[in-house]
């Protein structure tokens, strides 16, 4: 947001969700609806932090998803100048969540509302597929 102006974020929101359904050709519709589902249950119930926690948990044995990194992406898109994690270990990307996204309560919340929508949008996109 340097530039004076703020990002769409339904826009942000929809070609995330858009880069989820593409990056999963090789998965199964049902496979990707049911991992965005918990994972934006999980955002809502539980928060940012802890979503990254259960996407690792669940996505990451051999390092981050592809939910997560479209995750981060956003999060880079939203302007505030967060950039992302120095690299793709849990302890990082927490460490980025925390210092970095949770310090504002304003800017979490819509990150937090942002990603909500991103996940919703592919959440929708997988069952367009399946």
């Amino acid at each position: 947001m340097s530039n004076g102006t703020s990002p769409n974020l339904d826009r942000l929101a929809a070609q995330h969700a858009q880069a989820i359904i593409s990056r999963t050709t090789d998965k199964k519709a049902s496979e990707v609806d049911n991992t965005v589902t918990k994972a934006l249950g999980v955002l809502q119930e539980n928060g940012v932090y802890a979503c990254f926690l259960y996407l690792r948990a669940k996505e990451g044995e051999n390092g981050p998803g592809v939910v997560e990194k479209e995750m981060l992406d956003l999060l880079d898109g939203l302007g505030f100048g967060w950039g992302k994690p120095t690299g793709n270990s849990l302890e990082e990307v927490l460490s980025y969540i925390s210092e970095k996204v949770t310090v504002d309560l304003e800017r979490l919340l819509l990150a937090k509302e942002t990603l909500e929508q991103m996940l919703i949008y592919a959440r929708y996109g997988a069952k367009a597929r399946g």
